[in-house]
Formats: structure tokens, C-alpha cells, sequence
């Protein structure tokens, strides 16, 4: 993709994974990926994780924002390159 074709609040996918615009820059694009969201929580001593799907992630607010309760990622002019406006994009790249 080229950076023009980013819209905020719109998703693509980049390596395999489904992500959401967050922000257009001069040069970069930051996007919160929605495939999955790795949870970490602590209870007194005990420790847990699990990996929640987009549709689970959703339902618990993970990508209300901004600000939003997961990292955002930056894509420079390199990386807006490997991403794609669909899923379908990236199985043509990979013929």
C-alpha cells in the first residue's frame, strides 16, 4: 500500500494479521493490531496470560480509544509497503 491509501479508523493487513489505522504521519502510519491481544494479569502472587481473538478483544474494550489499552505500532515508509487493503492482497503477493 501506499501511505495516501491509509484511512484512519479503517483496517489492513500486514504479516498475516488484521490491523486498524490509528494514525497518518508525514511518513508513517501507526496501527493497533486486532488479530490478537496478548492479556497479562496479576492476582496477589499468582500470574496469568491468555491471547484473546479480535471479537473477544472487542467485547472486553481492548481497542476503545485513543488512547487505547494496546500498543501501537509504527509502520515507516518501509514497512506501509508489506501491507495490504485486504486479506485477499496478501494471498496474490504470495504468488
Amino acid at each position: 500500500m501506499k501511505r495516501s491509501e491509509f484511512r484512519i479508523g479503517e483496517t489492513f493487513w500486514c504479516g498475516g494479521q488484521k490491523w486498524r489505522c490509528t494514525d497518518i504521519g508525514t511518513r508513517t502510519v501507526i496501527a493497533i493490531c486486532l488479530s490478537r491481544v496478548d492479556v497479562a494479569s496479576l492476582t496477589g502472587s499468582t500470574r496469568s496470560q491468555q491471547s484473546l481473538n479480535e471479537t473477544d478483544a472487542a467485547a472486553e474494550g481492548w481497542f476503545n480509544g485513543p488512547p487505547y489499552a494496546v500498543a501501537e505500532h509504527v509502520f515507516d515508509e518501509d514497512g506501509v509497503a508489506g501491507c495490504h487493503v485486504s486479506a485477499a492482497g496478501l494471498a496474490s503477493r504470495a504468488d
